[in-house]
């Protein structure tokens, strides 16, 4: 199938004055003149969208982003490239960009709709659909300043679902509101999906990537890192937040817990059972390496190993201690070697977390924080996160049975 947005060459730069005129007559005088430094939002992007493909966009904070949403759907216009579409656009940017505080949500519906050029008699005939979806009947003649932030978000998703988008640009939306309403936006998107429209997405969440989008784009600091399969994608948006000294998970600042370094992490390893692939399949076994170095001997060595899913949440947490392994003194360099048998997961990218600590927890030697990636691939269309292995039986009323 063709591009229907084809982004080629396309920079963007801003002014960013270091003094501000503070009225007309000081604008006038300055004109020109007020001294301001140049920064780059974006560099040379080059990105084409496929119809009916959904593409994710992953980035950290002031990674440009939001500003190649905007060069797409037309409210910016980038310094230099070219951006080509085809299709009607339906965009859900930064909370409440589309709506008019002033206005009731009834209002902001019309006007929205009179914005992508539909009729008032169109409008009136999707409206219902549009206020059932919202879920906010009751305060659809209210103004819209006075709404909550979830409710913005299910106005404005409401609004760009029904009015049959060719193309659907959603800039972090998805993020607010309640996890019900969320459910229901996501199969939306997958109805979409279904009838063959185009998605280009933003989102901080990884899972949602490799849940719903067809290839995935990474840009740090202006620049495109990497397009590709979401599994792909999501490794190297973690490889940019570390190099950055990011936390992987909430992007905030790496681990800050001082360490003593008397027994010291130098590497780590994943060893996959099939050296010809870099993920497992579920319930296949894996081996993590730990290889270590302490220059003078230490007697109270205890060594641990954490995994936690993308969200956050601790899947594995363990050591030495609590496997009732005596670990004895530790000096010069040495592995330490955690086998598991088998490993429950469905897909995903799970982040493993290494660490050295005296038996009381009071002295940390070194940690190794969510470094390395555990990958899962579900060659199923099972969803979830635990792999249960099972099987199907069906017993009918004439007596017949068969197992799966």
């Amino acid at each position: 199938m063709g591009a229907v947005i084809e982004i080629e060459g396309v920079s963007k730069r801003f002014r960013l004055y270091k003094e501000k005129a503070h009225s007309l007559k000081e604008r006038v005088i300055k004109l020109g003149r007020l001294p301001y430094e140049e920064f780059w939002a974006l560099r040379d992007i080059d990105l084409e969208v496929a119809q009916g493909e959904t593409v994710g966009l992953l980035g950290h904070n002031g990674s440009g982003k939001s500003t190649l949403l905007k060069c797409v759907t037309g409210i910016l216009l980038p310094t230099s490239g070219r951006i080509a579409k085809a299709g009607r656009i339906a965009a859900l940017l930064e909370l409440g960009s589309g709506m008019h505080p002033e206005l009731t949500g009834r209002e902001n519906i019309y006007m929205n709709g009179a914005l992508l050029g539909f009729s008032r008699a169109h409008i009136d005939t999707i409206f219902d659909d549009i206020v059932a979806f919202s879920e906010i009947e009751t305060f659809i003649d209210n103004q819209v300043k006075h709404y909550s932030s979830g409710m913005y978000a299910r106005l404005a998703f409401a609004v760009a679902v029904n009015v049959d988008p060719e193309i659907l640009v959603i800039d972090e939306v998805l993020a607010v509101g309640d996890e019900s309403f969320a459910r229901k936006c996501i199969e939306r998107i997958k109805q979409f999906q279904r009838e063959g429209r185009t998605i280009l997405l933003v989102t901080h969440q990884a899972d949602m990537v490799r849940q719903i989008c067809d290839r995935a784009a990474v840009l740090d600091r202006g620049n495109l890192v990497t397009v590709g399969a979401p599994g792909e994608a999501v490794l190297s948006f973690r490889d940019t937040l570390l190099k950055r000294g990011l936390d992987p998970v909430a992007e905030g600042v790496g681990p800050g817990a001082a360490t003593t370094k008397q027994v010291r992490i130098v590497d780590a390893a994943i060893v996959y059972p099939d050296p010809a692939r870099k993920h497992l399949f579920p319930s296949e076994p894996v081996t993590i390496r730990l290889q270590y170095e302490a220059p003078r001997p230490v007697v109270d060595v205890v060594f641990a190993i954490n995994i936690h899913d993308q969200a956050g949440n601790l899947l594995l947490g363990t050591n030495t201690d609590i496997l009732g392994i005596d670990v004895g003194t530790v000096r010069g360099s040495g592995e330490v070697t955690f086998a598991l048998d088998r490993v429950p997961l469905l897909d995903g990218v799970y982040l493993v977390s290494l660490g050295v600590h005296s038996h009381d927890s009071g002295i940390e030697y070194d940690h190794r924080d969510q470094r390395d990636f555990l990958e899962v691939l579900n060659p199923s269309k099972t969803v979830g996160l635990v792999h249960f292995p099972l099987h199907v039986e069906i017993t009918t009323s004439h007596g017949a049975e068969a197992a799966f």
